[in-house]
């Protein structure tokens, strides 16, 4: 109740000020019967307010809700001087949010006079355009999904909706997203909180993520469950199986949800007990070593009736992911795909320091998996998706040029079911209704409003990146290459990514040769029985002169560990 009164004030100030002064003007003088009939249209406003479908945060705050929308409306450069940087990336600036609001709502989404980044500024990137430029046949960019123990393969969408689970999200903001999915033909990762009646209701697909807690999948113990799984696996909409190892958004750190924030809904989607605290553990206990991940996704796989299973990961030591491939070729069983979260990723709650300074950033991470899978022969049967502050149709062409073949986006699709960055998600106070169990605050999300804009923001975005290829000559995501993508490095000079991200040639851990210093640091330390090194990495360092992780010092973002090979001499395109 507080929570009404807190949301609706302007609207009950505004009833009360009609009333009284109605009142005034009938009693003393007619001098207060204009600010009666100001309060009255803002009586009628705020009832509109209350009914209409469109806007969520007009639905939970009448009245004073329309501020938001009359400064939107405020001159550019005012509201560029006095509220907000439009390019200010913390954490994504409001020509990104204003992209993705565009697109969702169909609105025209073209900028009138040219561009508003410092094309001659350190790290701005571009795509090469070609002087042939294609006609792609059509924005539908599909990617099969599936290897050769694989016995239901699938055609995934190149863009998709990223994990983020029931519980996290509210009920509403769930149904939206998968209608939304279910409409566009794409995909929704249910995080891992488990698959609840609201991933269900509509149909959408879904990749169902496992995390360490085993959510929808678990004994009485918490321990995994090969019987409930199994059950639950072949559901239907469920089209891929996600073996969560960590995230961006709190890597090598579990979890706990309040007990006052373990509502039986949750509950039932988590196979938990209500009203008590739920533990997501920081490690699994299903395995423990990289060649017991590699027998625990053949036994996913199997269990769900031979749907790709993979796993999602942020790198951290690069040895432990290297343990994790040399697990694959020692016992022959390969993922179907992987996922790279990067650190600058997620969605979730966490301490400012996993925020801000642990795990490895996309680009250096999903290029490091990338040239592993090259190095030991197995990229050509091994999907590799990204996630990662991925918003534009230029954000996916940058990361499918360094490897992945698909993208996931959290907070653009959270943006599209109608986030406005109040970053209040932690509190349950959210005023748009998407990250909070407040059933009166998630009521302003209409679901048959906001599925058509998660709709629209998937199928215009992979219209612009049709026309993104287009412009560079080509015809799909997967012609995509580094050197495609350029970037500044100074005022001076300028590389493609091919000489910053170098390629690892097909099968050169194989055969022993480490030209990039990462590799030869730490590939001789990952061991497939264990994801502890074989020896020190003070022993490595002093062996080879070089620390197996970034350093910091190497222009334009890319490390002498991430990049050190032999590189083009010449990296102006």
């Amino acid at each position: 109740m507080s929570s009404i009164l807190t949301r609706h004030t302007a609207f009950y100030t505004v009833i009360a000020g009609t009333i009284l002064f109605l009142g005034l003007a009938a009693a003393i003088s007619a001098w207060w019967l204009p600010l009666a009939l100001l309060c009255a249209s803002l009586t009628i406003l705020g009832c509109i307010d209350l009914r209409q479908t469109r806007h969520s945060i007009r639905r939970n705050y009448p009245v004073i809700g329309n501020l938001r929308y009359f400064f939107e409306f405020i001159r550019p450069e005012i509201r560029q001087y006095f509220f907000e940087d439009d390019t200010q990336q913390l954490p994504f600036s409001r020509v990104n949010r204003s992209l993705v609001y565009q697109r969702a709502k169909h609105v025209i989404d073209k900028r009138p006079f040219g561009t508003q980044g410092d094309v001659y500024g350190n790290d701005y990137e571009w795509i090469n355009h070609s002087m042939n430029p294609t006609r792609p046949e059509n924005s539908d960019f599909r990617i099969v999904v599936g290897g050769p123990d694989c016995t239901q393969p699938y055609s995934l969408s190149a863009l998709n909706i990223s994990a983020m689970s029931f519980g996290a999200l509210s009920a509403n903001a769930v149904l939206a997203l998968n209608k939304g999915a279910a409409m566009g033909g794409f995909a929704h990762d249910t995080g891992e909180g488990g698959i609840s009646v609201y991933h269900l209701e509509h149909g959408g697909d879904l990749i169902w993520n496992i995390g360490s807690g085993y959510f929808g999948c678990r004994d009485k113990d918490g321990n995994f469950s090969d019987e409930v799984f199994a059950r639950r696996a072949r559901h239907d909409s469920v089209k891929m199986i996600e073996i969560k190892l960590s995230q961006g958004a709190k890597p090598g750190h579990g979890g706990i949800l309040p007990a006052a924030k373990v509502t039986p809904e949750i509950a039932l989607a988590r196979d938990v007990t209500a009203w008590q605290e739920c533990d997501s553990p920081s490690t699994h206990s299903a395995f423990s070593t990289p060649i017991e991940l590699m027998q625990f996704v053949a036994r996913l796989r199997e269990l769900s009736g031979g749907k790709p299973t993979g796993f999602k990961l942020c790198v951290g030591h690069p040895w432990e992911w290297m343990a994790i491939a040399k697990a694959m070729l020692k016992t022959g069983i390969t993922p179907d795909f992987i996922v790279v979260d990067g650190a600058e990723g997620g969605t979730g709650a966490a301490p400012i320091e996993f925020v801000d300074h642990v795990g490895t950033p996309l680009r250096e991470g999903l290029r490091l998996v990338h040239n592993t899978l090259v190095g030991i022969g197995l990229r050509e049967q091994i999907k590799l998706g990204a996630s990662g502050k991925i918003i534009s149709a230029f954000d996916m062409a940058r990361i499918m040029a360094l490897g992945a073949d698909w993208c996931n986006s959290a907070r653009g699709f959270m943006f599209a079911v109608g986030c406005i960055q109040a970053q209040v998600c932690h509190t349950g106070m959210c005023p748009t209704g998407v990250t909070t169990q407040d059933p009166k605050r998630q009521a302003a999300l209409v679901v048959s409003d906001k599925s058509v804009r998660v709709k629209n923001f998937h199928n215009n975005t992979l219209q612009a990146l049709a026309e993104l290829l287009a412009a560079a000559g080509l015809k799909h995501p997967s012609d995509l290459r580094p050197h495609h993508i350029a970037r500044r490095i100074s005022g001076s000079e300028v590389r493609v990514l091919s000489a910053l991200f170098p390629d690892m040639k097909k099968g050169e851990l194989l055969e022993g040769n480490f030209r990039q210093t990462i590799f030869r640091v730490s590939w001789p330390m990952a061991q497939a029985e264990s994801f502890d090194p074989l020896y020190s990495l003070s022993a490595a360092i002093s062996g080879h002169g070089h620390m197996p992780v970034p350093d910091g010092n190497n222009q334009g973002g890319a490390t002498q560990a991430f990049a050190e090979a032999d590189a083009p001499a010449a990296g102006n395109p």
